[in-house]
């Protein structure tokens, strides 16, 4: 067990509360490891009716994954370290995904990224006004994973690859708006609701309800339309066209920040979303997205973006290739395809 995840029971309540303050709770292996017995574990107690995952202090409930890690990973193993991160981290995705009991997620503060990949799959997803809802990834040349070939291709229109392509964040009444959270409370109301699911843990969708705060208009609703017309395709180049004919201030904006991410990783999150929603199954979702991670993890992009915005902090990266048009199919059928049969990702 590991120190940076607290691991309680409270009465017929599992509670999982991520605890890596100075990193926003960026996941590690040892806390996935630790996450995924704790909730084996559970499954098969008959005295757990339902889990809590929140986290323990600090401003956010969850930045993503361990960045600095995997990036030393794909310089100094040839990304052999990051490939086992991923494999433990997608086992949880999927883990929590078919959870046979209810999991409470509080999406309380910064949720991207890995944050996103362990709340998502929560039968319920709390929102608070300090929710900040992201999914980064291709402006640091990774690709919206953790099961965003699955979310997000089934999200509303073009609402997922907009999101996918542009790592926008979203506050907690568009998360409500988007279906991404199940329902919005103010923060001070956190500790009522942990209180009351566990003294009733049969009564959580009620108890939720019951301590639900209106939450205010949600600002993305009004650009839905541009973005269900502007994201049309599933040809990046297409979609930086269609920004760059329209004109408006706000596609000029949108294009400006396409413009700082790695063509590939758009490319690479494009098609993701597109066979993601063809997907029977999740585990056939996260086999996909490990067999992508597994490559762009030691392709050029990954260790070049987290340089620039988060090593040196330059704001600079060199992407390669520099262009969409220089990102082929062939690259793309490169990373897409299986990995030897005995590399391939596989649920528990």
């Amino acid at each position: 067990m590991t120190d940076q995840v607290h691991i309680h029971r409270h009465g017929r309540i599992g509670h999982l509360s991520l605890n890596r303050p100075k990193a926003i709770h960026a996941l590690t292996l040892e806390m996935c490891e630790a996450m995924i017995e704790a909730l084996a574990g559970w499954a098969k107690d008959d005295d757990v009716g339902a889990v809590i995952l929140d986290h323990a202090e600090g401003r956010g409930f969850c930045a993503g994954g361990d960045i600095a890690f995997l990036r030393k990973s794909a310089i100094e193993d040839g990304g052999m370290s990051g490939r086992q991160f991923f494999h433990a981290e997608y086992r949880l995705n999927h883990l929590l995904f078919t959870y046979a009991k209810p999991v409470v997620a509080f999406m309380d503060g910064i949720t991207m990224g890995g944050g996103v990949g362990i709340a998502q799959p929560a039968k319920f997803r709390v929102a608070t006004e300090n929710t900040k809802f992201a999914m980064p990834e291709t402006g640091i040349g990774l690709f919206p994973d953790v099961g965003g070939g699955w979310y997000l291709s089934r999200m509303d229109g073009r609402l997922g690859q907009f999101l996918a392509l542009t790592g926008a964040r979203l506050d907690g009444a568009e998360c409500l708006w988007a279906g991404i959270a199940t329902h919005y409370l103010t923060s001070d109301r956190l500790a009522e609701a942990k209180a009351r699911i566990i003294a009733d843990p049969n009564a959580i969708g009620t108890i939720l309800d019951d301590l639900s705060a209106a939450a205010p208009e949600a600002r993305l609703a009004g650009n839905k339309d541009r973005i269900d017309r502007l994201f049309a395709s599933d040809r990046y180049e297409d979609i930086l066209a269609a920004l760059k004919a329209d004109g408006s201030e706000w596609s000029q904006k949108e294009l400006k920040t396409l413009g700082t991410k790695s063509p590939q990783t758009c490319k690479v999150a494009l098609r993701q979303l597109a066979e993601g929603a063809e997907k029977q199954d999740f585990a056939a979702n996260m086999q996909m997205e490990y067999r992508i991670g597994a490559r762009v993890l030691t392709r050029p992009d990954f260790a070049e973006g987290v340089r620039a915005l988060i090593v040196d902090k330059d704001n600079n990266p060199q992407w390669n290739p520099a262009t969409p048009e220089g990102v082929t199919e062939d690259m793309l059928d490169a990373i897409f395809a299986p990995l030897p049969a005995n590399e391939e990702w596989t649920p528990l």
